[in-house]
């Protein structure tokens, strides 16, 4: 900077002669991690949910870094470091621009979160949620975080969504909801199984002749397979003294 005005910017390594009168501004290329801590936002049907990212990050253009946000105000008010002039300065800098990084992706973090559910039981079972998302939530979050950073000369390489919940108020309600599925779609798999063996052992018995049997007695049977089958626990062993009609 030579009285106020830009003049360059020097990228590469070497020994360089410059006019003393002009101002110089060192700044870090190296990526840099975010582990941002998780936020609780309302998903796309309003439940509210915590959700958390992880981002690497690094300056991509330095003349929008130093002069398109402030940069230098933001770094000025920040704590200060153990050190050289310089080194300290480079560092509160780039402090400064992770202040800003961090801000700009809870935004992000918020905009995309809202746009898909928490997961399929309120929406279409085809539907992209937040838990079944995978890259597709990690890529519109990569753009949209690039897209807010873009003005700042900031590039995200990398971002991940590293932290999915429910909020706590309503963790207890969905926690009990998911256990009640769960037992629906095994009952489900056992009924379908149960029902199977009785067909088979039904068919193999007619096949085989190895004894006839009117309906009341396939019923009969058909009950005391399931039962036997299908409990939770395993089944009672009863006598019959009579005869099935008595």
């Amino acid at each position: 900077i030579f009285f106020g005005k830009y003049k360059g910017v020097f990228k590469e390594t070497g020994f360089f002669w410059i006019n003393p009168f002009m101002t110089k501004k060192k700044l870090s290329m190296r990526a840099r991690n975010l582990n941002g801590a998780p936020i609780k936002v309302n998903d796309k049907v309003g439940n509210p949910v915590l959700i958390g990212l992880v981002l690497v990050w690094r300056l991509k253009d330095t003349y929008k870094a130093m002069f398109e946000i402030d940069a230098q105000t933001m770094a000025s008010s920040g704590p200060g470091k153990q050190g050289t002039a310089e080194s300290s300065s480079v560092a509160s800098k780039m402090d400064a621009f992770e202040d800003f990084v961090a801000v700009q992706s809870d935004a992000a973090l918020r905009q995309v979160a809202g746009h898909y559910a928490y997961d399929n039981n309120v929406v279409a079972d085809n539907e992209v949620t937040l838990r079944s998302g995978g890259e597709e939530i990690n890529e519109d979050l990569l753009t949209e975080l690039n897209n807010r950073l873009e003005m700042a000369g900031i590039e995200v390489l990398e971002a991940r969504i590293n932290y999915l919940a429910y909020a706590p108020e309503i963790a207890a309600v969905m926690l009990r909801r998911q256990q009640a599925e769960a037992i629906i779609s095994a009952r489900e798999k056992i009924v379908e199984g149960a029902v199977t063996m009785v067909k088979m052992a039904l068919d193999r018995i007619e096949d085989e002749n190895i004894v006839a049997l009117d309906a009341d007695k396939k019923a009969a049977m058909v009950s005391n397979l399931l039962v036997v089958l299908c409990a939770d626990e395993s089944a009672q062993p009863v006598l019959n003294t009579g005869t099935l009609y008595q």
